[in-house]
């Protein structure tokens, strides 16, 4: 299969971006940091869609995202704290709790897998959406509530993930939720019955990247 894709060089910009971010940050650039962001944001809400839409779902693409979305996670807040330390400082438990549910089940993830998680849940895919956006409003001066109710999205999301991650005994990505990986789950300790009843109609594969869909916003991902 072809990796050189639309999708996967959106993945791989998003990732690139990254460090780039901190390094705007690090200069003194809140303008420009603000719009490599914004542009970050918008592959990630787009590459997962464009993957499916064009057939070029691939297990790279996966890799891509999940290592892609961790990296922003981390140097978003860090260039965040470098332009806007007074307002960082007035969110500080939200943003402590925001990357927590965005660090820890992936941390989970590599112990228990030896790789990051890429679930693509409902309410995560819903979580990012309303982060994204709101941490643009509180950049640009605007109102902190909609970044304090994202918080409590992404703990939630975080707390599935993780839920997902001690049911389910094998890497799988594209879980749209707790009760999947519990059916997921299910049908791997009972293999009799689910070769009596039929194939299984979940879409979520073992160790590969053909999904069904999920965040809730973004509908499950390729990554």
């Amino acid at each position: 299969m072809n990796t050189v894709t639309v999708p996967n060089l959106l993945s791989g910009l998003r990732l690139l971006l990254a460090p780039v971010l901190a390094i705007v940050a690090w200069l003194g650039h809140p303008v420009l940091f603000l719009v490599c962001l914004t542009v970050a944001l918008a592959s990630d809400a787009i590459d997962g869609w464009l993957a499916r839409r064009l057939g070029q779902t691939s297990e790279l693409g996966t890799k891509l995202d999940s290592w892609a979305d961790f990296a922003l996670c981390l140097c978003v807040p860090l260039g965040s704290w470098w332009l806007w330390p007074d307002v960082v400082r007035r969110e500080a438990i939200f943003v402590g709790v925001a990357i927590l549910g965005y660090t820890v089940p992936g941390m989970f993830g590599l112990l228990k897998y030896h790789r990051l998680p890429s679930y693509h849940t409902r309410i995560a895919k819903l979580a990012a959406v309303l982060m994204g956006f709101s941490v643009l409003v509180l950049l640009n001066g605007g109102a902190a509530w909609p970044f304090r109710v994202s918080t409590l999205v992404v703990l939630m999301a975080a707390l599935e993930e993780i839920a997902i991650t001690a049911v389910l005994p094998h890497w799988t990505s594209n879980v749209a939720s707790l009760m999947q990986a519990i059916e997921i789950f299910r049908d791997q300790q009972h293999p009799s019955e689910q070769s009596e009843s039929g194939p299984l109609t979940s879409t979520a594969q073992p160790n590969t990247r053909l999904q069904p869909t999920a965040v809730g916003t973004r509908t499950a991902r390729r990554g």
